[in-house]
């Protein structure tokens, strides 16, 4: 499967492609970050953006995308900007006619490093491990784009727009749906998902109780 992860934000968009075969052994295909300048209107940058988005989709075809979920910070320009940049990400997607994931910053901590809670050092340290690379990819909005698709590549849920690309649904909103018998393990996986997102993907204030 080869997965691309985009890491979403109107400075630096992080870009990464990787490929997973059965055995789960993933290698690096493409990294890199989308850059916009500061001092033209939010448009155009998204425009930016958007056109290297769909450049590094038509140059290495990736089969499915998965976005980082945004979250709440203490700086709403920030977090409205990052989910425009999550939108036009999304039209992009569309366009190219691919399925796409959306994950959150702790579900994909906890897929690459097993800890939700690790900080972006531990989750640099291991994406190189998993993709053997020599050192960690730079800046960190790369070395996050590759994570998330790592996370979708070895997770394999909620993907979004085709009628059977998974067995395991977690919506944004944690809605959860399967299309057969899950086991304990994946009804606990998915569970979790789910009440996380209940409580942090719709109203991230939430998560502060």
């Amino acid at each position: 499967m080869r997965v691309m992860g985009i890491d979403p934000g109107i400075t630096r968009c992080g870009l990464g492609v990787v490929d997973v075969d059965e055995s789960r052994r993933a290698t690096l295909v493409y990294v890199g970050v989308a850059r916009s300048n500061k001092d033209i209107a939010t448009h155009f940058r998204l425009r930016t953006i958007a056109d290297a988005i769909d450049s590094v989709i038509a140059q290495y075809q990736p089969e499915v995308v998965a976005i980082e979920r945004v979250f709440a910070q203490d700086n709403l320009q920030s977090v409205t900007t990052t989910m425009q940049v999550m939108g036009a990400a999304m039209t992009c997607v569309a366009r190219a006619g691919l399925p796409m994931a959306v994950h959150t910053p702790s579900e994909v901590k906890s897929a690459v490093s097993g800890n939700g809670n690790a900080d972006k050092a531990q989750v640099q340290a291991m994406v190189s491990r998993i993709l053997r690379l020599s050192k960690p990819p730079k800046p960190a909005d790369a070395a996050d784009a590759l994570a998330i698709a790592i996370c979708h590549a070895w997770r394999g849920t909620g993907l979004l727009g085709v009628g059977d690309d998974s067995s395991v649904s977690v919506s944004i909103s944690g809605r959860l749906t399967s299309k057969g018998s899950m086991t304990p393990a994946q009804r606990a996986w998915a569970e979790a998902q789910a009440a996380q997102r209940r409580t942090g993907a719709v109203d991230p204030r939430l998560r502060r109780k």
